[in-house]
């Protein structure tokens, strides 16, 4: 394919192999002491690019726009491991938290346009980097995907209110909608009760932008790769002084009712994977917080 083409400059390669050692498909290999892209796999991962020390290579497919940010400037200089400070890095991983009141202040589309950039940093199965991304850019977006969400949640509470119906569903083993009443029921109806009569927002907390992350077809792991890129969001949200909340909710009401997506202008192909509420908090904080108690398993053949 066009797209996965690998240009090679002859002239100034060297002949070192390191493009040839480091590509995952066996794509390129030395001919007459040059390298040369002799197969038909390349998964344009960009490891060639990356690697030559003569920027003698091009993978057609990447484009090195999305490597350039607005907000900020990126060091091109690669970090190799054990470079970096992990006591930093675990500093800002767990100061992270998920906000649940948002000020009222706008979130710049360039803050939002910079986030996919740094998303799509993350790695993805095979390299099919098939996530997709649609910004809410403003708080009267989030209201649009706010209100159907809501409408979905009330019909669901409607239906579990009807008890002989949740026994005879967990009689024949389905008793999703039994669980869900246990677990969700109250707690929704009492959400949907202060949206609707004090004007409340218990889903998106008040939020004035947000992204949703979902996959086109094709992908080998498209949930994982789309929740690689959320963490990435995450992460790159806190450190340019924005906060979020995964919205889980959402995503549970796109799934059932795949109709919501297309009040985005999200195609019905496209699977849902994450929402995240994005906005400046009205939370200060002044410690980080622990986590339970996970004991590893270990494995040794």
């Amino acid at each position: 394919m066009e797209e996965n083409r690998i240009e090679i400059n002859q002239g100034l390669c060297n002949g070192c192999g390191s493009c040839v050692s480091v590509c995952p498909t066996g794509t390129i290999s030395l001919v007459d002491r040059k390298a040369a892209a002799t197969g038909g796999e390349s998964i344009s991962c960009g490891h060639c690019e990356a690697v030559c020390p003569q920027a003698a290579i091009r993978v057609i497919a990447i484009d090195h726009e999305m490597s350039r940010y607005i907000t900020f400037t990126a060091e091109k200089q690669w970090l190799a491991p054990g470079k970096y400070s992990t006591s930093g890095l675990v500093r800002l991983m767990a100061s992270r938290r998920s906000c649940r009141s948002f000020l009222e202040r706008p979130v710049d589309r360039t803050l939002l346009e910079d986030l996919i950039k740094i998303g799509i940093t993350a790695p993805s199965g095979t390299n099919s980097q098939a996530w997709t991304f649609t910004i809410l850019p403003t708080r009267q977006a989030v209201f649009s995907l706010a209100g159907p969400v809501a409408a979905y949640f009330r019909k669901l509470n409607m239906t579990a209110e009807k008890t002989m119906l949740r026994f005879f569903l967990k009689y024949i083993g389905k008793g999703e909608l039994d669980a869900y009443y246990q677990t969700y029921y109250q707690k929704i109806k009492d959400a949907l009760k202060q949206w609707e009569e004090e004007g409340k927002d218990r889903l998106f907390h008040g939020s004035t932008a947000a992204i949703v992350v979902g996959s086109r077809p094709g992908a080998s792991c498209p949930a994982e790769d789309a929740l690689l890129a959320t963490q990435n969001i995450l992460l790159a949200a806190h450190s340019m002084g924005l906060s979020s909340c995964l919205i889980g909710f959402a995503v549970a009401a796109m799934k059932k009712d795949p109709s919501i997506q297309l009040t985005l202008g999200i195609p019905l192909e496209e699977g849902i994977h994450a929402v995240i509420a994005l906005g400046y908090a009205d939370e200060v904080y002044q410690h980080t917080a622990g986590r339970k108690k996970v004991t590893p398993r270990y494995f040794e053949g």
